[in-house]
């Protein structure tokens, strides 16, 4: 079963039609269930909508790659702890 930070990395491609049958059907499927998941998806549509109606430049992919892997890699690190950010 997918879960909700699996979603999350799975999102963009998703959105962009960019996922395998498979791992399409598993989005869907839990998008059924989890109502914040619809939400998530739901403004992240809107919000790439939107930049693609206000913006004409194309998003560098090496850029996008670097987010999508520190997007990832916080999302398997789990929750911080606060005060470990008063030390960065």
């Amino acid at each position: 079963m997918l879960m909700c930070r699996d979603l999350a990395v799975l999102a963009s491609d998703y959105i962009d039609g960019e996922l395998p049958v498979f791992q399409k059907m598993s989005v869907k499927m839990h998008l059924l269930m989890c109502r914040d998941c619809r939400t998530f998806i739901g403004n992240l549509r809107a919000s790439t909508e939107l930049m693609k109606a206000h913006s004409s430049a194309q998003a560098d992919k090496e850029l996008i790659r670097r987010i999508d892997e520190r997007v990832a890699e916080a999302l398997r690190e789990g929750p911080q702890n606060p005060t470990s950010r008063d030390t960065e």
